[in-house]
């Protein structure tokens, strides 16, 4: 039986680790071909390893123009079309209010949302009518979160950006969604944690704030993100889709339990 991507073409910045590796590799076992974009090339090659076969790797930053135009040339020249953008590629940095530097603002803004919106307009001359574009926000952009203030407001602003876009690209029969995962168990988040850390602690806390007691797997984001770019979602266009080991979660900040005075944690989810 045909899975739910067979003969698709995908490309997931942010690609090989975290959610966009799992998700990679659900789209892979569902018949797609995935070009993952990545700043990494070790991080990458190993990524392709991991998928094991209908996977292309190219390396460059959503920063830079020049790179997502050498990446949609390789996708047109190898595959001839794009189905599914999968804008993922992210930082987040903690810094209360009194640590914020105007670096960590820029490098937040640079990466988080200049990057998705170019990383999806220099896609659209690949995008046809029925494809889909899927954006990584999250739950911290629904709610305001002590320590991740620039983390928070730009993937609010994504939220955003995907209500415009779904407007101005429904003629173009393009589908728009956006992803607002919990706290999701990824190389990025125990980045957070801080050097030395106790990442069992930190998660146990974590898992706490979850109606469910538990935080989610990256692979249960892939399922999720599979199926908005399949046709099976051919009439959905939804800017906060939460994904959440519960219905809603405690008005508690997650990185309520730890100093915001820390130095900043430089985690960067591979943009």
């Amino acid at each position: 039986m045909p899975g739910l991507l067979a003969g698709k073409v995908a490309v997931i910045t942010g690609g090989a680790t975290g959610i966009g590796l799992a998700t990679a590799k659900t789209c892979v076992a569902e018949g797609a071909h995935v070009f993952i974009f990545g700043r990494r090339k070790a991080v990458l090659d190993a990524a392709v390893t991991a998928i094991g076969g209908h996977v292309t790797a190219v390396q460059g930053a959503v920063t830079k123009l020049s790179d997502l135009d050498r990446l949609y040339s390789t996708v047109k020249a190898e595959q001839g079309k794009l189905d599914i953008v999968f804008a993922n590629a992210a930082i987040a940095e903690t810094a209360g209010l009194e640590q914020v530097t105007e670096e960590h603002v820029d490098r937040h803004f640079d990466i988080n949302v200049k990057g998705t919106v170019f990383t999806l307009q220099q896609a659209l001359p690949l995008l046809g009518a029925g494809a889909s574009v899927i954006v990584t926000a999250s739950i911290s952009g629904l709610k305001g979160q002590a320590g991740l203030g620039m983390y928070s407001t730009t993937k609010a602003a994504l939220r955003t950006l995907v209500r415009t876009w779904v407007l101005e690209l429904k003629g173009r029969g393009i589908r728009v969604n956006a992803m607002s995962p919990d706290t999701t168990v990824t190389p990025g988040l125990e980045g957070l944690a801080g050097p030395g850390a106790d990442l069992q602690g930190f998660y146990d806390d974590l898992g706490g704030l979850v109606p469910l007691g538990r935080n989610t797997q990256p692979c249960e984001i892939a399922n999720v993100v599979a199926l908005l770019a399949s046709d099976q979602a051919s009439s959905s266009t939804v800017p906060t889709a939460r994904w959440t080991a519960a219905s809603r979660r405690s008005d508690a900040s997650f990185l309520g339990r730890r100093p915001v005075a820390a130095a900043p944690a430089r985690r960067i989810i591979e943009p």
